[in-house]
């Protein structure tokens, strides 16, 4: 219920039935949703089917979304960066979704292996200017995702708070802190992208050189097999959420 309640009924329940037994003593529990809607909305009139390429060679049908209006889109060896804002809300905070779309249709393995290997990738390939559009496309698509988190941050090295050996001491005022540990951590998220703009929940120097040195007059931006995509906060750098697109007809 807290989960749902949180989220705006997007997640119903973060732990899984038999995660909780008589040996739990401590549930820690943290919730973040988003919605937003684009600062230029999409006219849903215009929204057409056409065929999204997966990575095994095949294809499936896919409701694209389509615009006319000038984007925000750099095109970089390799890969098309497109950014799309949010309206502004009562502060100065600045949110948009940026996509960013490899060249080859089975090029994403290796964008997301540059985006997470060198340093400031992203703040080097964000697009602020925009620019006439020749053939413009991103399809709708709803993501749901659930991870048992606790795995994968043992991999990475984290596996002090789950060892049992010092406790929770630094967390826990009281002396059954050092007979605590992390049992297991569950996460889990939603986002949902259409023409209104977007909603999304989460429970739990190089030089970089351009294809060609005179700029087209427009620029072509088809999202039509996997990409990249996240939601930032343009005044701080943060990034909200990050994932990407296989199929979007999956959810």
């Amino acid at each position: 219920m807290w989960a749902e309640k949180e989220t705006n009924g997007l997640i119903k329940e973060v732990l899984p039935p038999g995660s909780v037994d008589a040996s739990t003593r401590l549930i820690f529990a943290n919730a973040l949703y988003f919605k937003g809607a684009w600062n230029e909305a999409f006219d849903a009139s215009k929204t057409k089917d056409h065929d999204f390429h997966l990575i095994n060679g095949s294809s499936v049908k896919v409701p694209f979304m389509t615009s006319k209006k000038k984007q925000a889109v750099s095109a970089y060896d390799g890969f098309k960066v497109l950014g799309l804002p949010y309206k502004q809300g009562n502060d100065k905070r600045r949110f948009s979704m940026y996509f960013f779309l490899p060249d080859a249709k089975d090029g994403l393995p290796a964008l997301v292996e540059k985006v997470s290997s060198e340093s400031g990738f992203l703040e080097r390939h964000l697009p602020y200017q925009p620019v006439e559009v020749g053939e413009f496309r991103i399809p709708r698509f709803k993501i749901s995702f659930g991870l048992k988190a606790s795995e994968v941050l043992k991999r990475l090295g984290l596996v002090l708070p789950f060892s049992g050996e010092g406790g929770l001491t630094e967390m826990v005022d009281s002396p059954q802190g050092r007979d605590l540990y992390v049992s297991n951590i569950f996460h889990k998220s939603f986002i949902e992208v259409n023409e209104e703009g977007t909603e999304a929940a989460a429970a739990t120097s190089a030089v970089i050189a351009l294809r060609s040195l005179r700029i087209p007059q427009t620029i072509d931006f088809v999202a039509d097999h996997p990409f990249l995509f996240l939601i930032r906060e343009n005044a701080t750098g943060v990034v909200l959420f990050i994932g990407h697109v296989l199929n979007p007809l999956e959810n």
